[in-house]
């Protein structure tokens, strides 16, 4: 039995326009906002030690379901709708 478990790590970096402070505040109260999705079981933010506009995210979600809804939920269309930061790159994956 395969298990449904979604996990992304998502690579963003915080636009250039914006203060440094300013994002990571935002991206922590995103990842805060990210953990109360009832399918959400992780959303973790990691900042760049070299390079502080740098973040990654890791996120594991219940199911593929509970990622879609993540997309629908309120929180992060205002994050996207933000533009604080940029998508860099993400992955995807899952437990074997």
């Amino acid at each position: 039995m395969s298990d449904p478990t979604i996990v992304i790590t998502a690579e963003l970096k915080i636009r250039d326009n914006i203060d440094i402070a300013t994002g990571k505040e935002a991206i922590i109260q995103f990842c805060s906002a990210m953990r109360s999705e009832p399918g959400c079981l992780m959303a973790d933010p990691h900042q760049g030690k070299e390079n502080p506009r740098q973040f990654v995210l890791w996120e594991k979600y219940r199911d593929q379901s509970a990622f879609e809804a993540h997309f629908s939920a309120q929180h992060t269309q205002d994050f996207i709708a933000s533009e604080i930061t940029e998508l860099v790159q993400a992955f995807d994956s899952k437990m074997v």
